[in-house]
């Protein structure tokens, strides 16, 4: 691994291991970005990955990194280089992808953003490491095999880290989190859409301060 490669892995593992979980959030309306990032934060959530599934993300994102300065701000389901530049000019501090593809890969290439790509089996874990990424984002967890995968890759695949997502929720990260090659969860159990719909706020920092425990617990 180069050297230029290893100090961006080094800035996201930094980030990954702010808390045991970190927030997958899907912003319908920007206005709601600065008062939901507080409440997570206020719960001991400062890691949040903005999903690129709305016109608002991009906003959204931007509105984090200007007024939220606990938080670390991330840009999710980013999947071509577009959305790669434009996380960046967001002010996004991260990026997560659902998988990777060449393309993806190459452009990161040129950014200064840590990237957490994801991978869904043992092939691609191994083409991505062979690539300088030793810390990949599991997707979907539950759907791909879940802790009984990663627990059979621990051994084969010791150089390796994971953050895994799909199909995570307050009943089942602790199990995750046992294992020694998982650095957190992620997860949308943290903002669910009733809650910021409503302006919930206090209801989510509850839920930010529960999973800001879960490594306590597991």
């Amino acid at each position: 691994m180069n050297t230029w490669m290893k100090r961006r892995q080094d800035e996201l593992e930094a980030t990954l291991r702010l808390g045991p979980a970190l927030a997958i959030v899907t912003i319908a309306d920007a206005a709601d970005a600065v008062p939901l990032a507080r409440a997570l934060v206020d719960g001991g959530v400062r890691v949040i990955e903005i999903t690129l599934r709305t016109p608002a993300a991009l906003d959204a994102i931007g509105e984090i990194a200007r007024n939220v300065e606990a938080a670390v701000p991330g840009a999710g389901t980013v999947l071509n280089a577009d959305d790669l530049h434009a996380a960046e000019r967001a002010g996004a501090k991260f990026v997560v992808s659902p998988g990777a593809t060449p393309e993806l890969l190459d452009a990161m290439e040129k950014t200064t953003l840590p990237y957490l790509p994801g991978s869904a089996s043992a092939s691609e874990a191994m083409w991505l490491y062979a690539r300088g990424y030793r810390l990949q984002k599991f997707f979907p967890a539950e759907p791909a095999g879940g802790t009984g995968y990663l627990r059979a890759v621990a051994g084969p695949l010791p150089g390796i880290g994971f953050c895994p997502t799909g199909g995570i929720g307050e009943a089942n990260a602790r199990e995750y989190l046992k294992l020694p090659n998982v650095l957190c969860v992620g997860g949308s159990w943290l903002t669910p859409a009733d809650l910021v719909r409503a302006g919930d706020w206090v209801g989510i920092t509850n839920l930010a301060r529960r999973a800001s425990r879960l490594r306590d617990a597991a």
